[in-house]
């Protein structure tokens, strides 16, 4: 099944983790520490104060602390377009377009990137050909956890848990990208 099917038949609460995840693998980007999202998983999994700590998350990450560059400018919107709850309409569109932003953000720092032009928009469809190494660790992640939220198997907590490990893979590899291009240009 395609990331794009995957989305339109998620709930709410597996579209929130999923953009969630997204956002958490992106915020190395952002200059974020690995923590700096854990209030919000843990608002997920036990119903917490989401608000207050999308509030905590903002200011962490405030404007003036935004590194340059595209990448960091598509992790940005990722947080400030984090709805005020997670749950609701506007879920599956932040969801959505933090799939194609998170996508965006690993072609953006992929060194193979020439040879993977194509949109990601047509890999979010299912067309993976020649895609970059980066991209397509990225697409699996985001199938992997969509997969994992709908298996009503592993049970809320289950699921929720074993996306967040998948996530915190992401983030660590994208990390070190981050780190090894800072180093080239320093």
């Amino acid at each position: 099944m395609s990331l794009v099917e995957l989305i339109a038949q998620a709930d709410e609460r597996g579209l929130a983790a999923s953009g969630l995840a997204c956002l958490d693998r992106c915020v190395p980007v952002l200059g974020g520490d690995d923590d700096l999202l854990r209030p919000l998983w843990e608002s997920l999994a036990g119903g917490g104060d989401w608000g207050g700590a999308l509030a905590d998350a903002r200011s962490a990450l405030g404007p003036a602390k935004a590194p340059p560059g595209e990448a960091a400018v598509l992790a940005r919107r990722m947080l400030d377009a984090v709805p005020a709850a997670h749950s609701g309409a506007r879920v599956r569109e932040w969801a959505d377009a933090c799939s194609v932003a998170a996508l965006q953000v690993h072609r953006l720092l992929d060194a193979a990137t020439a040879a993977a032009a194509r949109p990601v928009t047509a890999r979010r469809e299912g067309r993976t050909d020649g895609m970059s190494p980066l991209v397509a660790a990225e697409l699996r992640r985001q199938i992997r956890i969509l997969e994992l939220l709908a298996d009503r198997g592993a049970g809320p907590a289950g699921g929720l848990r074993q996306a967040l490990d998948v996530s915190t893979e992401g983030r660590r590899v994208l990390r070190a990208v981050v780190s090894r291009r800072a180093r080239g240009r320093g």
